[in-house]
């Protein structure tokens, strides 16, 4: 089974002290109907649902898998991660065509009612999990609070969100917070070497470049986000070869280049950054770069631009710095 996805995450605790504090509600009867889920994007959140929602719909405990551990094997597990448990709802960004749609729409944020509204069929709650509050559009977000209004009899809401902030108000109002803290540098070293296999070298790298977050660790040691990784490493350290360069972006040709695109340009701003941390004599103008690239994957997906003059572009004002700093000596 694949653990690519929250819901098929056993092993993983993202933080103890949340299901612990979740766990004392429910024992005591204080379980609240709506649950923020706070904390960096990678971090743990939509594991902790996943993870809730299974005890909550009656999955064995397995307490050698954290506080809220639940036995891989339960037929309330396989029914969870085969997506077919009857008292279970799941509100994300949809695919169609191979695209993923940039928010959550207004008829999706419509099921909630119809689906509180009816009793349990092989459980005691219901369960709807949102992934993530953030990707609802205005319409949905005031669909939700019509839900939030009316608290549903024996149905229990997670809202995973990566930046609460920028929800209304009245839909923070209504729901208790758990918030998850970023993981030590150490910690996620740990991770990475116990997943992935990776030298320690690349496990420290993949440590100090996550921002706390084990999802963004575990995805720059793994795969193509790791060969990204290096390579945007390579580039910004000087390294630019342009017949390279521009077999790079042939690959963003077409919709399928759309998520390789996203990832390269992601660590490649990473990387930017990185160098403008370091201070030294040229650090305000990587600073003014990673600014300036910042908002470049957003820009192009929403103008529809094309992918390989916006790496090309990206790659020239990296060089660009590159030998401002080399006359500085």
């Amino acid at each position: 089974m694949s653990e690519d996805h929250p819901r098929d995450r056993f092993d993983l605790v993202p933080d103890a002290a949340a299901e612990a504090a979740f766990l004392d509600a429910w024992e005591r009867g204080r379980l609240h109907h709506a649950w923020l889920l706070c904390g960096v994007e990678g971090v743990g959140k939509a594991t902790f649902a996943y993870r809730a929602a299974r005890r909550l719909l009656g999955a064995a405990a397995d307490p050698g898998r954290g506080p809220l551990g639940a036995r891989r094997d339960d037929p309330v597990s396989r029914l969870i991660s085969a997506q077919a448990h009857p008292d279970l709802l799941v509100l994300e960004r949809l695919v169609e065509g191979g695209k993923t749609k940039k928010s959550i729409s207004v008829d999706q944020s419509r099921e909630l009612p119809e689906f509180f509204s009816k009793s349990p069929s092989q459980a005691q709650h219901r369960v709807a999990i949102i992934d993530a509050a953030d990707d609802l559009n205005v319409n949905a977000a005031n669909a939700l609070l019509k839900v939030l209004e009316e608290p549903p009899e024996r149905g229990v809401l997670f809202l995973v969100t990566h930046a609460p902030g920028r929800l209304l108000a009245t839909i923070r109002s209504r729901c208790r917070r758990l918030s998850f803290p970023i993981w030590t540098p150490d910690r996620l070293e740990t991770l990475v070497r116990n997943r992935t296999g990776v030298e320690r070298e690349d496990a420290e790298h993949a440590a100090a470049m996550a921002g706390g977050s084990p999802g963004a660790a575990l995805a720059l040691a793994s795969g193509a986000t790791f060969e990204m990784d290096q390579l945007a490493r390579r580039w910004v350290e000087g390294d630019i070869d342009r017949a390279e360069a521009l077999a790079v972006a042939d690959k963003f040709r077409g919709a399928e280049g759309q998520e390789r695109f996203e990832v390269l340009m992601d660590r490649l701003i990473s990387a930017v950054k990185m160098r403008a941390l370091g201070g030294g004599s040229s650090g305000h103008r990587w600073a003014d770069l990673w600014e300036r690239l910042q908002p470049l994957p957003e820009r192009t997906a929403g103008l529809n631009l094309d992918r390989g003059d916006v790496l090309a572009g990206a790659l020239a004002d990296i060089r660009r710095v590159q030998v401002q700093q080399e006359r500085m000596g």
